[in-house]
């Protein structure tokens, strides 16, 4: 199953929000305010990249940092991403 390479969902009061990608100039419709969600980060004690999330909470680690990118990219901008 082939998915988007990014989702933008509209709240009801018009405001949207997803992952920030460059495949639309979203600045076209109005001003931007962009907050990051996450940091990727390696943890030397365990020896494991980690997804940080802006609280400082760890939400997935994993030995590799690939596999954490796309972990992130699909818990953010996945069906369930709030």
């Amino acid at each position: 199953m082939n998915q988007p390479a990014a989702v933008l969902r509209f709240r009801l009061d018009g405001t949207g929000h997803g992952l920030y990608t460059e495949a639309i100039d979203l600045s076209r419709i109005g001003p931007l305010c962009i907050e990051r969600a996450s940091h990727v980060e390696f943890d030397d004690a365990t020896q494991q990249w980690q997804v940080i999330d802006t609280r400082g909470r760890r939400l997935h680690q994993d030995v590799s940092r690939r596999a954490c990118l796309r972990w992130e990219h699909s818990h953010f901008d996945g069906d369930d991403a709030a």
